[in-house]
C-alpha cells in the first residue's frame, strides 16, 4: 500500500494525513475483498526497513497501529474476517503486543476472509526464521540433512496454511517487491499501478482482477500443456 505521503504532500498536508487516509482505502479493500469471497487478503502495513523513517512518522504509525487495531478489530469479526499479524513482534510495545494478541485471539476461529497483516515483516526474514528453525532441528537429531527440501522449508514460512498468492497488487507506480514475501511470490502475478494508496478504490481493484484474469498461468508448463489440462479437467 504505496503513496499515503507523496498524496499528502500533493495536497500540501503532513504525511500523517495521507496514512489515516490510507485506512479509509483498506477499509475499501477489505470490503471488497471479503464481498468477493476471497479466501485471503495479505497487507504490506510496515515493513522491517519502515524504522529508518523519520521518528515523528514511525511513532505516529505506531499509534495509528494501534488505534486500528482497536477500533477495526470488532467489526471483522462481526463479519467472519480472521485476522493475523505477522512479521517479528517483539520490536513492537508491550501494549501493540498485547492488543495484536487480543484482536488475533477474537477472530481466530472466523471462517470467512483471512486477513494478513504484515507489519515488522520482512521477506529475508521470514526466509531466516524458517531456515533458524530447521538448522535447530537438525542440531537436536529430530531433523537430518536428507529431509530438507522446499516444502519443509516453507512450512516454516508465514503463510504456510494458505493457499498460494495468485495476485501481488503494488500501487504508487514503484515496480519492484521491496522485500515483501519473497519465498511465496515465486509464481505469484505482479499488478502495478500509478495510483496512490488513497485513491485505490473499488474499480482499481477490479482493474487488477481484470489484469490477472487475463494472464496464463503456466506455472513453467506449456500453453499447450495448459489447455490440454483444463480440457481433461472438464
Amino acid at each position: 500500500m504505496d503513496g499515503n505521503g507523496r498524496w499528502a504532500k500533493q495536497k500540501g498536508k503532513h504525511r500523517v494525513f495521507g496514512h489515516k487516509h490510507g485506512v479509509k482505502s483498506l477499509r475499501k479493500a477489505i470490503t471488497f475483498a471479503s464481498e468477493k469471497e476471497f479466501k485471503a487478503l495479505t497487507i504490506f502495513a510496515f515493513s522491517s526497513e519502515n524504522w529508518k523513517r523519520p521518528k515523528q512518522e514511525v511513532n505516529m504509525l505506531m499509534e495509528l497501529f494501534f488505534t486500528v487495531l482497536g477500533s477495526e478489530v470488532k467489526k471483522l469479526h462481526q463479519h467472519n474476517i480472521k485476522l493475523t499479524v505477522i512479521g517479528d513482534m517483539t520490536s513492537f510495545s508491550d501494549r501493540i503486543q498485547k492488543k495484536v494478541s487480543e484482536a488475533q485471539k477474537l477472530t481466530e476461529n472466523n471462517t470467512g476472509l483471512a486477513l494478513n497483516v504484515a507489519a515488522n515483516y520482512g521477506g529475508r526474514w521470514d526466509i531466516a526464521q524458517a531456515t533458524k528453525h530447521i538448522a535447530a532441528q537438525v542440531a537436536k537429531g529430530e531433523l537430518s540433512i536428507d529431509d530438507i527440501d522446499e516444502d519443509r522449508i516453507a512450512q516454516g514460512m508465514t503463510l504456510y496454511d494458505l493457499p498460494e498468492i495468485d495476485l501481488m497488487i503494488r500501487t504508487g507506480g514503484e515496480q519492484r517487491i521491496s522485500n515483501f514475501l519473497l519465498w511465496q511470490l515465486a509464481y505469484t502475478e505482479l499488478y502495478f499501478t500509478d495510483i496512490l494508496w488513497p485513491d485505490f478504490d473499488a474499480i482499481s481493484f477490479q482493474n487488477a482482477l481484470d489484469f490477472f484474469s487475463g494472464k496464463e498461468r503456466r506455472f513453467g508448463q506449456t500453453s499447450e500443456q495448459v489447455i490440454l489440462q483444463a480440457v481433461s479437467d472438464e
